[in-house]
């Protein structure tokens, strides 16, 4: 069915406009310097782009434009230009978190704790709903859920960017007590592939300690034949289709006091056949490229 915008652009008081209940980020710096821009843009050029605000209580509620209606306020405006819309809930944020990805205006943790928040504290949907409605693949989202796993400390890592995803879910997947140690040589040796930090995690599982001697590991022979590791990597997909399968029943068919409990297991369970099926495309290229 085609959109169509029902919508109503006014110039609404800004006392009777509150900030959405479902903020996406839990940071806002009026002190930043795109901040200081933002508003500065807006005292010489005025408002180019109205906020959306839908009807909640006595007065609005913000769902699209958090930074200009602070920029308006900063320089007390007691009107601003807002576009009306209807919206439910679960609408309005998914318009948040999608303005927000495509801005880029999270770091990787505030996306994570937003994915967590649709999928298992409210229960909107499993995350092929959300990827799709979001534009962003199923797997992206599968893994910075998967982030929130991680220490404090590792997390801050990934927030400011000194640690790169891929790197985080590699620690992820390692036991707690030996995180640290992991953590380590990735900050020590910044230009680890994954496959590097694949074989040191290998080495962990054996070993209490390791040395940067065993940063390269020969890669071991492999004696599947090319048929089965395809056949290896359907059965993985077939597995996931079933259990995206089991998570959609549970929004519909169970209690909401049991329900989070149960889609956080099936998370973890999808996001570990998520690791598998990666781990089987790989397997997969590297005996296509050993037979050619």
């Amino acid at each position: 069915m085609e959109f169509v915008d029902s919508s109503v652009v006014e110039q609404i008081e800004m006392k009777m406009i509150r900030p959405s209940q479902f903020a996406i980020r839990d940071k806002f710096l009026k002190n930043d310097q795109e901040f200081e821009t933002l508003v500065n843009s807006i005292r010489e050029h005025g408002l180019l782009q109205p906020i959306l605000i839908r009807p909640f209580s006595n007065g609005f509620e913000i769902v699209a434009g958090h930074r200009r209606f602070q920029a308006c306020r900063t320089l007390r405006w007691r009107f601003i230009s807002a576009k009306i819309r209807e919206l439910s809930d679960k609408q309005a944020y998914e318009i948040q978190l999608t303005e927000n990805i495509q801005r880029k205006s999270m770091d990787p943790i505030e996306e994570a704790e937003a994915f967590r928040r649709y999928v298992i504290d409210f229960g909107w949907g499993g995350v092929s709903e959300l990827a799709r409605k979001i534009g962003k693949s199923e797997e992206y989202v599968s893994h910075h859920i998967q982030l929130l796993k991680l220490p404090e400390e590792i997390k801050q890592k990934v927030a400011s960017k000194s640690l790169n995803i891929s790197q985080a879910i590699e620690i992820a997947e390692v036991p707690s007590d030996k995180q640290p140690k992991l953590l380590s040589h990735i900050m020590n040796n910044n230009n680890l592939t994954v496959r590097q930090i694949r074989e040191l995690k290998s080495a962990l599982r054996q070993a209490d300690d390791i040395d940067d001697d065993m940063l390269v590991i020969s890669s071991r022979t492999r004696s599947k034949s090319f048929t089965i590791a395809k056949k290896t990597s359907l059965t993985l997909r077939i597995a996931l289709t079933r259990l995206d399968n089991l998570i959609n029943e549970v929004h519909t068919t169970v209690e909401p006091d049991q329900r989070a409990e149960l889609v956080d297991f099936l998370m973890s369970v999808r996001l570990r056949i998520h690791s598998m099926i990666d781990e089987s495309i790989r397997f997969k290229s590297k005996i296509n490229s050993d037979t050619n």
